[in-house]
């Protein structure tokens, strides 16, 4: 596969229909120069795009999803769905980046009607970004079934993540800097580490052992983890009955 300068990714754009969509309009009515690496998506606003559809475009081979919405406080719906597209966007990165996949695949920027050069800037910029990191998982280091076993593995997780952000992870800020420090701070590693982190681990797991029954260190050496932390995720396994460990074959297959 290509890579370096001649690598060309692939982004999905999710736009505000009111604002980021109609500054990607100007600016092609203006003919800004910009990277045509960009498919775009219309929403009615950017707090509708759910994690589900920035995962899907990542398991569709996609080496980029922009989000694109109004700026803070200019939202055109009494909710203000930018704030959620904001909370979001951080929690996707977080995902990401446990699975092993660079959260800076994933951007979130404000483009107004009016601002049909910074839309194109934005694009420019994201594409060279991109062009740095290199294909989806290529760049991570992941072949092509790693990289689609953790991709599967953040999905099925997804309900349960939504959950926990709805009862423990939703905040709200009244601008981006105070969500960027609350999603980097102890607090909410605390909290990823404690009710997300070994769900992830052991969904990873679940979604490996679908293939095949695998030893304990048979799994350690697929998913890149120590023996001693895959130890403890199918003990745990095991007591909720995902997992079974088979005496014959001396491996853990499916419950």
């Amino acid at each position: 596969m290509a890579t370096g300068q001649d690598f060309k990714p692939r982004i999905i754009g999710f736009l505000c229909n009111w604002c980021s969509y109609a500054g990607a309009d100007l600016s092609g009515v203006s003919r800004h120069q910009f990277p045509p690496s960009m498919r775009i998506i219309r929403l009615m606003c950017s707090g509708r795009v759910d994690l589900e559809f920035v995962i899907r475009a990542f398991a569709n081979g996609v080496d980029g999803v922009f989000i694109g919405g109004c700026w803070l406080g200019e939202c055109h719906y009494v909710t203000e769905g930018n704030y959620d597209a904001l909370s979001t966007m951080h929690l996707g990165k977080k995902l990401l980046e446990a699975a092993g996949i660079n959260p800076d695949r994933l951007r979130l920027e404000w483009v107004s009607a009016s601002q049909g050069l910074r839309y194109a800037e934005i694009v420019t910029d994201f594409t060279n970004q991109l062009k740095e990191l290199g294909p989806l998982g290529i760049g991570e280091g992941l072949d092509r079934n790693a990289l689609k076993l953790k991709l599967e593995a953040i999905r099925k997780l997804l309900p349960y993540v939504k959950l926990v952000e709805r009862e423990k992870l939703r905040v709200r800020f009244e601008n981006k800097a105070e969500y960027e420090k609350f999603f980097a701070s102890a607090e909410m590693k605390s909290l990823f580490d404690e009710l997300i982190a070994d769900k992830l681990a052991i969904s990873q797991i679940v979604v490996l052992l679908k293939e095949q029954a695998l030893s304990t260190g048979e799994i350690a050496d697929s998913l890149g983890m120590s023996r001693s932390e895959v130890s403890k995720h199918l003990n745990s396994s095991a007591r909720q009955n995902l997992v079974r460990f088979d005496e014959s074959q001396k491996r853990y297959a499916l419950a």
